[in-house]
């Protein structure tokens, strides 16, 4: 089943071989990274876009390449399921986002968000919908508020992922339910 959502502006679809280059260079960014755990390399990044094309294909849902019509793409936005046992929240669906920096501050990932966010509660019939980062990522935490995401500081959590003592360990999580 072939997936796309159309905004005012924007193109969210499945990927294709050629968006590896312009994920690689984005996931490359250090500005666009600073709070996540950067891809080891090249064969990492098309990994993950493999994984995604999996997931979709699997699940109905994934990670979506953000495209501009006419002009290209601009970034990932989706949703991904949290389905290991090291999550205190888990199983749960996540919503999550990552542009190419010139693209920030357009309104571009709220945008996109918003169409994942109507997906996952109309189409995919979900009940709640959850979203995390590091504390420091005001960025994200002011898109999860937009959203109409709320956060009770008592679900904030260690990222299992994340080794301990790593800056980017400590997680906070927003939900939104239906």
């Amino acid at each position: 089943m072939a997936i796309a959502l159309h905004t005012p502006r924007l193109l969210l679809r499945q990927w294709c071989d050629d968006d590896c280059v312009p994920f690689a260079a984005m996931s490359a960014d250090p500005d666009v990274m600073r709070h996540l755990l950067p891809f080891a390399d090249r064969s990492a990044s098309d990994r993950w876009i493999a994984s995604m094309r999996t997931r979709c294909d699997g699940h109905g849902f994934a990670y979506l390449a953000v495209e501009i019509p006419g002009q290209g793409f601009i970034g990932a936005v989706g949703l991904n399921r949290v389905a290991h046992p090291d999550f205190p929240f888990a199983p749960a669906v996540e919503i999550g986002w990552r542009l190419a920096r010139p693209y920030w501050g357009n309104g571009y990932a709220t945008e996109a968000a918003r169409a994942v966010l109507d997906d996952g509660f109309g189409r995919l019939q979900l009940a709640e919908i959850v979203a995390f980062t590091v504390p420091a990522n005001g960025r994200s935490r002011r898109l999860m508020r937009r959203l109409g995401m709320r956060r009770d500081p008592a679900d904030d959590f260690d990222h299992p992922a994340v080794p301990a003592g790593h800056a980017l360990r400590r997680h906070v999580l927003y939900r939104i339910r239906r």
